[in-house]
């Protein structure tokens, strides 16, 4: 599902906002940078109100971040919902006893890993990141959260490239994003 479908005024207004850097990092891509919808005060509280808006009174319980991106955008929607927040992490970035994840990208491998107990079994838990491209790192997400027990209720993410079809890789679970690009 998009916001776009909702026709809220605020969609155009944080469209508008995100900057397409051609060629970044490599030939041919082109880079949705948010780093300019974050200098936009009102437009980034819109980004923040619209996802608080959808999963207020949702009784999500965990607000799963991904590095990065996704620690910009989680923890104010975490706070807002009255959810803990759970940052998931590259390699060897967290202290302490952790379960990881592997994923292949388009252009190699990676790996997100969690803090042993971050998620308690039967929990409800949001994933959050700026962008899904092709999904990759979304599944990966999912698939840690689950192995610790909590359910995933939705992905939430600023921006969908649908033309590289990361929402078919899902395997149905729901996924909320505000603004398309092509």
């Amino acid at each position: 599902m998009s916001a776009n479908m909702d026709k809220d005024p605020r969609i155009d207004g944080i469209k508008k906002k995100i900057r397409v850097v051609p060629n970044f990092p490599k030939p041919g891509i082109m880079f949705q940078d948010i780093t300019t919808l974050l200098l936009d005060p009102k437009a980034f509280r819109d980004t923040i109100d619209l996802f608080v808006e959808r999963y207020k009174g949702k009784n999500i319980s965990v607000v799963a971040g991904i590095e990065a991106r996704g620690f910009i955008f989680g923890p104010p929607i975490a706070l807002a919902i009255g959810a803990k927040f759970v940052p998931l992490r590259k390699p060897k970035k967290l202290p302490g006893e952790v379960i990881f994840e592997e994923y292949i990208l388009e252009y190699g491998r990676d790996c997100l890993e969690m803090h042993v107990g971050a998620v308690q079994p039967g929990e409800n838990a949001l994933v959050v990141d700026d962008l899904i491209a092709t999904g990759g790192t979304l599944c990966a997400a999912m698939n840690l959260l689950e192995r610790a027990g909590a359910k995933v209720v939705e992905c939430a993410c600023v921006i969908e490239l649908p033309d590289l079809k990361g929402r078919e890789r899902l395997n149905g679970k729901p996924l909320y994003v505000l603004v398309e690009s092509h």
